[in-house]
Formats: structure tokens, sequence, C-alpha cells
């Protein structure tokens, strides 16, 4: 196998209590303990008392993310599944397998004691079950090895890292520490994410805090993301043209906001392949006007309305009134928190649209959402029409929360229009690591 010089340099130097590697994404971190340090370190100890215990996010990240790319290496019969029992045979050991984003995951590991463990993506885990390790690690040999990419500089991790009382190799990566990478893999990644706080952690590998605009590219120039969609292509417009025809699918989020907020709903478009996103059409109704209170009934009938405006104006065949059978309006995802308003918002659709699927939203991380949404953004991807004026401005007022200093936290205090970055996150959410193609760090 072959290894670059710093991932030479972490198996010469690993051998304290504590072996870091922080970093950039794809800069070989997690290639080198896959490869070598873990079966290393597990033949090492094998047969002295003590568990082996490899910690992730989840189980389904650390079968992702490291007994995968072992497997690949050294087959299925050295490197096994995770069983019921949460446990894999790496070469002949037992190897408890525990997700650390939650504490009641690691229940398992309280009162043992561990002769190695591997952490993945640790800066992700929760802090009482990394605390629960410290205490665990209590034979002469026990170590740990595990890789993190930067956070906020605040984070519980890098307090613990940067203790000079402590046993502890830290190695620091920047995605140029990886020699095999395609060169213009890492030209398009440092695009995508161009002047924003993951070029500063995922590229350079800095802990920095996440400050000011979230989509600065889109604010600084939101006329750069503007697209038409049409049924026939003129010629040079001076504006980026789709027909409708190139739009494989529309779905429609829809959030629902408070009395002080606001009910949101966006149109999203793919391209085949999700090559392109579409911001198609918005629309922000405040909660409470002059006019008229917004009830439910309203609400599934101004609903109602959006759609039937996106079919007439982006929807293949609608210009012969003949969609039903096969328009290209495929979904809704409503806001899960509200379950009455969904329900509701559910039974309308079906009756006027009865081939539109209509499901609650997933809500997954938002700052995963918003990482995804940047990506795009950065890779010429992504698009908005004149009919998203909300969304547009949502786009280029939202802002990082400046008092909230131990996490990132996008800023949510009724000055932005938070309302229509959900309801556009609902429609991609489910597609997001199709959408950026997410390769796991190597």
């Amino acid at each position: 196998m072959q290894l670059s010089r710093k991932q030479n340099e972490y198996i010469v130097n690993a051998t304290h209590r504590w072996n870091f590697k922080s970093g950039a994404v794809r800069s070989g971190k997690s290639y080198v303990d896959t490869a070598f340090v873990i079966l290393f370190r597990i033949r090492e100890r094998a047969g002295k008392p003590g568990l082996n215990v490899i910690l992730g996010v989840s189980k389904e990240s650390i079968e992702r993310n490291v007994l995968q790319p072992m497997r690949e290496i050294y087959t299925d019969t050295l490197i096994g599944t995770i069983n019921s029992r949460n446990v894999a045979r790496i070469c002949g050991e037992d190897v408890y397998c525990l997700g650390a984003e939650k504490i009641s995951q690691v229940a398992k590991i309280q009162g043992s004691s561990i002769k190695y463990c591997y952490g993945d993506e640790v800066a992700k885990w929760n802090k009482e079950v990394f605390q629960i390790l410290k205490s665990r690690l209590d034979k002469p040999y026990s170590c740990f090895d595990g890789s993190c990419n930067p956070e906020h500089p605040t984070h519980w991790l890098r307090d613990f890292l940067e203790n000079p009382e402590l046993d502890i190799y830290l190695q620091q990566y920047t995605i140029f520490d990886n020699p095999f990478l395609p060169e213009e893999f890492v030209e398009q990644l440092c695009k995508e994410y161009a002047g924003t706080v993951y070029y500063d952690r995922l590229i350079l590998g800095l802990w920095k805090r996440a400050e000011g605009a979230i989509y600065k590219k889109f604010a600084d120039n939101p006329a750069a993301f503007k697209c038409e969609v049409v049924g026939r292509r003129s010629g040079d417009t001076g504006i980026k043209q789709f027909c409708k025809e190139d739009i494989a699918s529309i779905e429609i989020g829809i959030d629902f906001g408070g009395s002080q907020s606001g009910h949101s709903f966006v149109a999203r478009g793919y391209t085949d392949n999700y090559k392109e996103v579409i911001a198609l059409k918005s629309k922000r109704i405040v909660a409470k006007d002059e006019d008229e209170e917004i009830d439910s009934n309203r609400l599934d009938q101004l609903f109602c309305e959006f759609i039937q405006e996106v079919i007439d104006t982006y929807a293949v065949g609608a210009e012969n009134g003949n969609y039903t059978s096969y328009c290209n309006v495929e979904s809704v995802f409503w806001d899960n928190a509200e379950t009455v308003l969904g329900n509701s918002i559910r039974n309308s659709v079906e009756k006027h649209f009865p081939w539109v699927s209509v499901r609650p939203a997933k809500k997954k991380t938002i700052n995963d959402r918003i990482r995804c949404t940047i990506r795009l953004m950065g890779a010429g991807r992504f698009f908005i029409t004149d009919d998203c004026k909300s969304l547009e401005t949502a786009f280029t007022d939202a802002v990082w929360d400046k008092e909230v200093t131990d996490k990132d936290e996008r800023l949510d205090d009724g000055s932005t229009d938070i309302d229509s970055l959900d309801a556009f996150e609902y429609t991609i959410e489910r597609d997001m690591k199709y959408l950026i193609q997410e390769v796991e760090d190597v």
C-alpha cells in the first residue's frame, strides 16, 4: 500500500496514550488508520485483558467509514460485520462498535476496561461519551487513535487536544497533504467552499468560528445565480436558460411559522442525475396580517394555489392542460413539527393533486443542509428564478448567530427569513449524498 509522508510520520510518532489526527477532509487522516493502524493496535494487544472498541457517530458511520474500507483491503475473512451484540470480529478479536452521538448508546462500555479504542469523527461525539472513555482506558497498555474535522475554536475537543499535561500526539492536516488526490478534484473542492468557514475548516484544517454571512457567494452577487425556465430556448439572453423538459422532477417544501413568523412555500427542480438544482418558485405568507387570520383551511387553499401556479409555469405538459398523468411535480415535504397542519395539507393536496406524494420532512441536521447548499452554490450547480424573491432574500440575509459561541448556529431571532430556508432544504435533504456525492475521508 502507498502512504504519504504525513501518514508515515503518524505511524512512527503515534506512540502515546492519545493519538489524534485533526484537519481537512480527504487529507488522508482515516486511510492510514484503516490500512494499518487499527489492525496493528488490535494484534499488538491480542490476548491481553480489556475490550477493543470502535466509536463513531453511529454504527452506520462506523460501517461506512471504518469497516468497509478495511474490508476492501483485507477482505471479509479478517474484517467482519457488526452483529446484534454490537460486536464485529476483526483479525479474530471481538471489537465493540458503538455510536457516540448519544450517551445512551455507550452503556456497554460503562464499567469495562478498554485496551484499545479507535474514534471516528470525534468532534461530532457527545462530550459525556468522551468523558466515559477517558476513565475506561485504564490499562498500562491502553491507547486511543482518533481523527476529526475541526469545528469552532471553543469546542470541548480542542480544549482536550491542547492540554499540555496529557500524553497526546496531535497531527494536523490540510487537504494539500494528500498527494494522491487528483489536482482537479482539489481545485473544485476549494472552489465550492471558497469564502466560507468550511474552507478554513475542511480545506485548511483550522478551528475557526462561523461568523458573518452564511451563503456569502450568493449574498455578494445573487444575479450570478439567476436563471430562466422556458418552453423553448431563445438566443443569448445573458442569463442561464433551462427548458421545462430539462427538469426531471419538481418537489415542494412547506415550513409552518408561528405567530411571529410566517409560512413558506418553495418549489425546487432537479435536472437529470441531480446535476443542477433550480429554485423555481417561493412564497412567504405571514401567519397573521391586517386583513385575515391564516387558519388551516386558508393555508390549505393558499398552498394548493401555489402548487397549481408551479404546475402552470414549470410542469411538463401543462401548456396543453393534460398534465395529471405525467406531471413532473412529484412530492411535497412538510414541517414535521406541526402534525395537525401537515395532515391537513396532505388531505388537501391528495384531493386536488392525487398523483403528488405528501410526506413529512426528515429535518436532518441544519448545518449539514447548509453545507450541502453552500457546495452546490460554489460548484455552479445552484440556480434561482425571479419567482423566488422571498427565498433570494432569505439566502442573502442569512447569518451565523454571533451570540452562540459553543456551536455553529444560524441566527433565528425573527430578523431573517429562516422559514424559506427550511422549506427549500426540505426539498433537498433526502438527496444530499447524491447531490454532492460526498466521498469519505481517505
